[in-house]
């Protein structure tokens, strides 16, 4: 295991984005939405399948394995992280070079072990955590939202995943411990619950989906920073079977005893199934002293490009280029100091962002805001 990083990043205002995973489903996503503005370094394990979309791009392909100790350096003006980094090599080294850095693949426990890493080197420079769902969206609107009400008690997120979508494998890694139990907060109290348990149905623009809990960054942090007592992400499918089959499988035990790296390719094949695309939606309800908003996210190009989006918000915000002060030090998605604005921007994206006002009894699970919602 490679426990201390040699890498060596040196901070360029002039330079570029580097991008790791950059030609990956969703790297190729932010890479172009990024080249729009800025030059892009796009690294990975095999720089000869980016070098196509780099030259496209007018940037740069190389290689920077994450499992291969040899030595990675560049002159860069920002780092988007979107590929797996198990021992935390990238953020070490935008970390001691003082480079603004937008993590957006973290699963809960490594976001954990990235904040306490953080906190331990003390920078100074930007550092954007924002690994909740689809790249720090969830967040953001959750905290749009909570401006608004003044407060958010309860933030109560369900996600429509289309089975038809585009998924890359970092995608299904961030899925793949089904058989994990994982700590919430429910009504103040901290426990644990079980992947796909509590399952309800849920009215996402305007389609009945059956949705049951996940484990997901933003139910770890949004206690800590919008002092939620209540903070739930739950998923379901665009496909009904494939939701009872999850279910099913879940109830037989299967992702507990398929748990071990032996099983790791019977699971992966269970859970990853691209298609050619389809249309993300997930859907936001916050509550705060008997008001509610609910607010639903619609991007027909799939989650691979609402990820994407996500991660362009955040290097904007790092970069002090959306309107808003760049941050010092560490941070996640719903601090932003205006997070009304950093939504607004989603239109602009390609991103259909409706929110419900028309009720002050509570948004809950139950209402649906694709009846008589206004675009925000």
């Amino acid at each position: 295991m490679i426990t201390q990083s040699t890498d060596e990043l040196r901070l360029d205002p002039s330079g570029p984005v580097l991008v790791t995973g950059g030609y990956g489903t969703v790297g190729a996503e932010i890479a172009r939405m990024v080249a729009v503005d800025t030059p892009v370094l796009l690294t990975g394990r095999s720089p000869d399948r980016g070098r196509a979309l780099a030259d496209a791009l007018g940037g740069e392909a190389r290689a920077w394995d994450l499992a291969d100790p040899v030595r990675f350096r560049a002159d860069v003006r920002a780092v988007i992280s979107s590929v797996n980094d198990p021992d935390d090599r990238v953020l070490r080294a935008a970390l001691s070079a003082g480079v603004p850095y937008v993590d957006i693949t973290r699963w809960t426990s490594r976001l954990q072990r990235a904040a306490v890493l953080a906190a331990l080197l003390r920078p100074d420079s930007p550092v954007l955590f924002s690994s909740a769902w689809m790249g720090g969206v969830s967040s953001l609107v959750a905290a749009a939202l909570a401006a608004d009400l003044g407060g958010a008690e309860r933030v109560e997120i369900a996600v429509r995943w289309d089975t038809a979508d585009r998924a890359g494998a970092d995608s299904v890694a961030f899925m793949d411990r089904l058989g994990v139990d994982f700590e919430v907060v429910d009504d103040g109290t901290r426990r644990f619950a079980s992947p796909l348990t509590e399952a309800r149905t849920v009215g996402i623009g305007g389609t009945p989906v059956r949705v049951a809990r996940i484990d997901t960054p933003e139910q770890f942090t949004l206690p800590l920073t919008l002092g939620t007592t209540t903070a739930a992400t739950r998923i379901g499918f665009s496909s009904p079977a494939t939701t009872r089959a999850l279910l099913a499988l879940r109830s037989t035990g299967f992702f507990r005893w398929a748990a071990g790296e032996r099983w790791t390719p019977l699971r992966r094949a269970v859970l990853h199934s691209p298609g050619d695309g389809g249309t993300a939606r997930l859907r936001v309800d916050v509550s705060h002293a008997g008001r509610g908003r609910t607010a639903t996210v619609t991007d027909p190009r799939g989650q691979h490009h609402l990820t994407a989006v996500g991660a362009v918000l955040g290097l904007r915000r790092v970069l002090g280029t959306d309107g808003s002060s760049a941050p010092k030090g560490p941070v996640f998605p719903e601090q932003h100091p205006a997070p009304a604005r950093a939504v607004e921007s989603l239109a602009a994206l390609g991103v259909e962002f409706v929110v419900d006002r028309g009720s002050d009894r509570g948004a809950g699970p139950g209402s649906d805001p694709a009846r008589g919602g206004a675009a925000a």
